[in-house]
């Protein structure tokens, strides 16, 4: 039985403390999608679209099968004279759902699970990251034109490949928003789309390499109290306003005539608060939206940095364990890379939307506490195992899947204790051994 079938009994027979996860994926919510994307079709085939949604899902809950197995195996086909479905038809329903729908499941679930989600605050901010990653599609002609290669002046890539750029609230891992395209687009161009889906009373934590001042001055003025954090670049010119603390200053920085074309409503200057702090006897300087010094303290921000890899972790989750290492996508056409890099976000939000509710069972548990691997399994398989047990059963069994958050929470961060080395390239070819003398 496939995931469909378990969180539809999940609609009707979930206890009350258990009421978000009835709102998981209703057929309501996936109907929506269909009509406002356009995809919605009244002739009933074996592979309804509605389904396909779904197989989508599993080609990232189920890495391990095939797809055409994903469709035949779980349950998911209308009935018909044959068990199976052969591969083309499998591929043709994909074409035909397209991209649209599963970009749509993902903003309509990421907005339903944030509200059912109590986030903390830091000062009355939710804090949140902006990041970016590379991801590998199959090497087809299609997939080369459409997303192109990084390359140098000696080498280029063996793969086309995708740049995506995403948010993601850091204490639960939910992503708010994804941003992708072909890997010769810049970051912070990509950046630009999700400036709508931060949200107010917010705390944005940037990588250097999203240092644009345009960028930074549309982000907190896109909202109400919408902030960053980002490491101040190498070489930036700045001038110092006034000292508003040990180690604190308030600034203004210029931007260049390149800045001002691009981002055309940008003003010549941006005001900032420069924070510099020794942390393991490396000198660490950051700019901040924060201005107000008695409501920010300096002195917490600059600890606020290391949170950032929170989402360099939830990359990790994605492509180490859901996609098992396997660094290649599936799909051999761009509007099919779309909608598998959709419908991996959403099955990613799921899973860590399910992870928050388990957290909360625990008292002093965050979700980011939850080990991602041993409880996407557990959660995956007791649901996969939900539609052979009999409905008088079903709260028992989602409470058990509760209680076992205990056995899924994490140890304590321990501090590195090793120094960063470059080790050596492994030579590809075999090297003879010294001769004996």
């Amino acid at each position: 039985m496939f995931l469909r079938q378990a969180l539809n009994q999940v609609h009707n027979f979930s206890p009350e403390q258990l009421s978000g996860l009835s709102d998981l994926l209703s057929p309501e919510l996936i109907e929506q999608c269909l009509q406002e994307s356009g995809v919605a079709t009244i002739r009933k085939r074996r592979l309804p679209m509605e389904m396909m949604v779904w197989s989508v899902l599993g080609m990232s809950l189920y890495r391990h099968l095939s797809m055409d197995k994903v469709v035949s195996q779980l349950d998911i086909l209308l009935p018909g004279k044959k068990p199976f479905v052969a591969p083309s038809a499998v591929i043709q329903a994909r074409q035909r759902l397209g991209s649209d729908v599963m970009e749509a499941v993902f903003n309509h679930t990421q907005r339903l699970w944030h509200r059912k989600t109590p986030h903390p605050n830091w000062h009355g901010l939710t804090l949140h990251a902006v990041d970016g990653v590379v991801w590998r599609t199959p090497d087809t002609k299609s997939n080369d034109e459409h997303f192109s290669r990084t390359s140098n002046k000696t080498t280029i890539s063996e793969y086309p490949q995708v740049r995506m750029v995403c948010h993601m609230e850091l204490t639960s891992h939910l992503l708010n928003g994804a941003s992708f395209d072909s890997v010769s687009k810049s970051e912070v161009d990509l950046t630009l789309p999700l400036i709508e889906y931060s949200p107010s009373n917010s705390l944005t934590i940037f990588d250097r390499g999203f240092y644009a001042l345009g960028l930074l001055h549309k982000w907190q003025t896109s909202g109400e109290e919408k902030h960053w954090l980002i490491p101040l670049r190498k070489g930036a010119q700045y001038t110092v306003l006034s000292k508003v603390g040990r180690g604190q200053e308030l600034v203004e920085l210029k931007l260049s005539p390149q800045a001002q074309k691009k981002w055309g409503d940008a003003p010549q200057t941006l005001q900032a608060r420069l924070i510099t702090k020794t942390i393991k006897g490396k000198e660490v300087r950051l700019l901040t939206s924060m201005i107000d010094t008695m409501k920010y303290p300096g002195a917490d921000i600059a600890e606020l940095y290391s949170h950032r890899w929170e989402i360099e972790l939830g990359y990790r989750e994605m492509k180490q364990y859901m996609l098992q290492n396997q660094l290649t996508l599936r799909s051999k056409k761009p509007e099919l890379v779309n909608q598998e890099l959709w419908g991996m976000l959403v099955a990613y939000n799921l899973l860590r939307f399910m992870m928050c509710q388990m957290a909360y069972q625990q008292k002093s548990v965050m979700p980011y506490q939850i080990g991602f691997k041993q409880a996407s399994l557990f959660l995956v398989g007791q649901l996969q195992l939900l539609p052979a047990v009999a409905p008088g059963r079903i709260p028992e069994v989602l409470n058990y899947i509760m209680e076992m958050s205990e056995s899924f929470i994490l140890p304590e961060r321990r501090e590195r204790s090793y120094p960063r080395a470059v080790k050596k390239r492994p030579c590809r070819y075999a090297t003879r051994p010294p001769r004996r003398r």
